[in-house]
């Protein structure tokens, strides 16, 4: 099994990236490091293919190893054959690998166990041979001591043995898997009795319906197994069994000395051990494929939510909304530090809404706040009418927006809150979470388990492990993309950072304790256990803005700082200018250069020599600035009763599913665009037209006011880019 040609062929690279990047993997290095700081060796692979290149590696390394391990089990049993061996060889799935272990794994006591146990084994060969009238030669194995006391119980047993062997069969089942996996339909049906339970018409579509397997998006697969789980949908399978069985016997009946005995024996053997194992195959197939799709989806919109970009210089008051506790504020200067906190009741039962918009506008004047930031959360439609109206009567300019409180009340209970916020209770934190949330989306929403911040579909019903380990990877590629000032930063976002983990990350917070700020990167040399192997990992993710040393504050790697310097030099441009590339004109004087020669000549990649080039052009850069859309700050509110159709309004995406996009139009539940109506183009996933974060233009279209729920369409309205 050659791992190199797979990858190289699955991926369509070249023989070099393979064996790269199976080396630096090998060597322990992260994906972050090799996509950012080892672009020659791996032919500029991105952090994304990076990942699903790892992911595809470890199944092959799984599978190679199982092969092996099931090729020494046959061996120990005296059984292997070459052609066994030569069928493991070409399993390309470990699925088709226990295909062909299972006649070899011990089994449970089973109707053909007891039937070799009866000494009827010789007869199944019969049976399966063909070339001896095998009611004759059941006469030979009568034996009532053994319980085969007529030709009929021989005869069965016989079929017993012959259909768990047809069960068996490892390439007759390849064959029916095949023919199930591409034509099964499935269909549901409402169950009997289910008309009772709350989500009855939850899933009123799918009360009578049928969908090819092959066909079915993930989003429906997910809505049917959720269904079939809260006992409320019947699910079967329906395939063409006729030609499952005409397959089948054109593999096993080899003569009609005894056909119909064999065709009895097929069709046992189908509809008791072949077929419900391979719709069990299919059911987890189509599953597990749904699952991946989810967590793709899942994975997209989080790591669009992420690249946000910060709202920089704001005081921002963050306000938790509930009904009988109370709203929590807090107050929140522009590097996130709590300035005031309080409670407030204006909405049911207290109703104390002139107390509220005194308070409010007392801490306004107090902290010169910029913008409210409101939890989208319970009582969040009753808190904006009220923040609407202090809004107008501030002598202030004050704005305010809906942000999203997904796993704010996780963060406010977790350990890290009561070790950043130690001074403030429980319910407090998550008004202050949802305040910093605002002004830099990437460094508070690392403090939260990814799978809590709810920007995906079916997010339960998926492997949770599985869901953990993609979306922890999309946080690390964010956090490493963007990079990290290492003065100031959390040590929830450290423990992100290229070859640090959790351990390093305290050990670095407590070296800033105690020795004041970091002045340069190998100062982090210092740090407890942050070795050489850690720092060349890390260095280029992590800045220091206060360092003297320019290429600090970029995502230069220092190992290319003496690269970076002999460029300057050729460009006439001192160290302590290279900070002030407008002045210096870098980027015209760089437009005059040859790249590719001077990558020779300093004996660096050109892919490494663009990224300083890129970096020393606007040094201390924040990537999330490229292409930001400016989120919608409002000033008054918008009711359910207000719409109309054909009202265009502007919006902010909250979520992209498989359907559509969730838009917020500042009323109290999300409006859905739903995929047909995106664009007047066709559009096979949602993604091509929207991401989380989107300011989008929207048309009303239908208004369900009964149920609250509003269609939305984006056909001839295009998506809103600010400068």
């Amino acid at each position: 099994m050659d791992i190199v040609k797979i990858l190289q062929q699955e991926f369509n690279l070249k023989p070099f990236q393979v064996e790269n990047t199976l080396a630096l993997i090998d060597e322990g290095k992260t994906i972050p490091f090799i996509a950012r700081y080892r672009k020659e060796q791996t032919g500029e692979m991105t952090d994304t293919v990076l990942r699903q290149f790892d992911e595809r590696l470890k199944y092959l390394k799984n599978l190679m190893e199982r092969k092996e391990q099931v090729e020494r089990l046959i061996e120990e049993q005296g059984k292997l054959t070459e052609e066994l061996q030569k069928s493991l060889e070409l399993a390309t799935t470990l699925q088709e690998v226990e295909d062909i272990y299972t006649p070899f794994k011990q089994k449970k006591r089973t109707r053909a166990t007891v039937a070799r146990e009866k000494g009827l084994e010789p007869l199944s060969e019969i049976l399966i041979l063909g070339q001896k009238d095998v009611y004759k030669e059941a006469e030979n194995f009568l034996d009532e001591e053994k319980g085969v006391a007529s030709i009929e119980d021989a005869i069965a047993g016989a079929m017993d043995i012959v259909a768990e062997t047809i069960a068996d069969d490892f390439e007759l089942k390849k064959k029916l898997r095949a023919i199930v996996f591409r034509e099964a339909v499935l269909e549901t049906s409402a169950k009997k009795g289910s008309e009772e339970k709350e989500d009855f018409l939850v899933y009123k579509m799918y009360h009578e319906y049928s969908e090819l397997c092959s066909k079915m998006p993930a989003h429906r697969v997910l809505a049917v197994n959720r269904g079939e789980k809260e006992d409320i949908l019947k699910v079967k399978l329906n395939y063409p069994l006729e030609k499952i069985t005409e397959v089948s016997e054109r593999a096993y009946v080899k003569s009609d000395i005894h056909k119909a005995v064999m065709a009895d024996t097929i069709k046992d053997s189908l509809n008791r051990l072949m077929l419900p194992s391979l719709e069990r195959e299919l059911r987890t197939s189509i599953t597990e494929m749904a699952e991946e799709r989810a967590i793709a989806v899942f994975g997209e919109n989080l790591r669009n939510l992420l690249m946000q970009s910060p709202l920089y210089g704001k005081t921002v008051l963050g306000w938790d909304p509930a009904y009988r506790t109370g709203c929590k504020i807090a107050v929140v200067d522009e590097t996130g530090k709590v300035l005031d906190t309080t409670t407030v009741y204006p909405t049911v039962p207290q109703n104390k809404v002139a107390e509220t918009k005194k308070e409010i506008l007392k801490l306004i004047d107090k902290h010169n706040i910029d913008i409210i930031a409101i939890g989208n959360g319970t009582a969040s439609r009753e808190s904006e009418a009220i923040v609407a109206d202090i809004v107008k009567e501030s002598s202030r300019k004050v704005s305010f927006i809906i942000v999203s409180e997904a796993g704010a009340s996780v963060y406010s209970a977790s350990a890290l809150g009561e070790e950043e916020l130690p001074e403030l209770n429980v319910s407090i934190r998550g008004a202050v979470s949802i305040a910093r949330r605002l002004q830099d989306p990437l460094s508070e929403l690392v403090k939260i388990d990814p799978e809590h911040i709810g920007v995906g579909q079916y997010q339960h019903d998926v492997n949770q492990k599985r869901l953990s380990e993609v979306l922890t990877g999309i946080v690390e590629d964010s956090v490493n993309r963007v990079g990290v000032d290492l003065n100031t930063a959390s040590y929830a976002i450290l423990s992100y950072v290229a070859g640090i983990n959790k351990t390093i990350a305290k050990n670095i917070i407590k070296y800033r304790d105690e020795n004041g700020k970091f002045s340069t990167r190998k100062q982090l040399l210092k740090v407890a256990r942050l070795g050489p192997a850690a720092y060349e990992q890390c260095a280029g993710f992590l800045r220091v803005k206060e360092s003297g040393e320019v290429l600090d504050r970029t995502g230069v790697h220092p190992e290319s700082y003496k690269a970076a310097y002999t460029l300057l030099e050729k460009m006439n441009i001192s160290k302590e200018d290279a900070q002030y590339p407008e002045k210096t004109e870098f980027t015209s004087k760089v437009e005059e250069l040859s790249l590719r020669d001077i990558a020779q000549e300093l004996e660096i990649g050109l892919p490494t020599l663009r990224d300083i080039v890129k970096e020393l052009s606007k040094p201390g850069r924040d990537i999330r600035d490229e292409g930001a859309m400016a989120p919608i700050l409002r000033s008054d509110i918008l009711k359910l009763e207000d719409l109309e159709i054909g009202m265009i309004l502007q919006g902010t995406v909250r979520n992209v599913v498989d359907f559509g996009a969730f838009v917020d139009i500042g009323i109290k539940n999300d409006g859905l665009v739903h995929i047909s109506q995106l664009s007047d183009k066709y559009v096979k996933n949602p993604m091509e037209v929207v991401s989380v974060g989107d300011v989008v233009e929207v048309r009303v279209i239908d208004i369900d006011r009964q149920r609250g729920k509003v269609s939305l369409s984006m056909k001839k309205l295009n998506k809103i880019k600010f400068d």
